[in-house]
């Protein structure tokens, strides 16, 4: 990514319909995109370029269904560890890297040092593979998990209202890399 280039981008109301479209389907075509946003396919895939190229499209991915793959258990454990300073931190998550069960992993503040979200099979291989590995990474303290019973709302669209304003104009946004 060239940082002087998309230091501020300008985002008009077309590539937020395109973003939110790419969200909602980022298997659809730049036809379909197109006619849902009232643009030609060309720019449709100009503007898609543009946007990855400045890294607001990070990546493309199939979203898969856990339970239809046997992963019917979901946890989110609280991990402390039992000391902030030194290297503990890096090495927990170097470990958690390596987990391929640990969905996401938090560094926060609060009570906890991290939140994991975990998937597994079953409670049994939740217990012995996933939460055996976390106790026995160098430097945790504790760890508190709760089992998802349902799943209330489960969203990858990211807002975009913020962005967009009632009167068309363009809005920066700043681009971090």
């Amino acid at each position: 990514m060239n940082q002087e280039k998309f230091d501020d981008l300008l985002l008009d109301k077309f590539d937020i319909s395109l973003l939110a479209a790419l969200q909602k389907d980022a298997h659809a075509t730049n036809q379909l995109v197109g006619e849902q946003i009232h643009l030609s396919a060309s720019q449709v895939s100009r503007r898609i370029q543009r946007l990855e190229t400045c890294g607001i499209i990070r990546r493309y991915v199939a979203l898969l269904d856990p339970a239809a793959l046997a992963l019917s258990v979901r946890a989110i454990s609280y991990v402390t560890l039992s000391r902030h300073g030194g290297d503990e931190g890096l090495a927990f998550e170097r470990e958690i890297a390596a987990i391929p069960e640990v969905l996401d992993c938090y560094s926060v503040a609060g009570e906890s040092d991290y939140i994991l979200q975990i998937v597994a099979a079953d409670l049994g291989i939740l217990s012995e593979s996933v939460l055996r590995k976390l106790t026995r990474i160098n430097g945790v303290a504790s760890i508190r998990s709760n089992i998802v019973l349902n799943c209330i709302k489960s969203s990858t669209e990211l807002p975009l209202g913020h962005i967009g304003r009632g009167d068309g104009a363009a809005r920066k946004v700043r681009i971090t890399g």
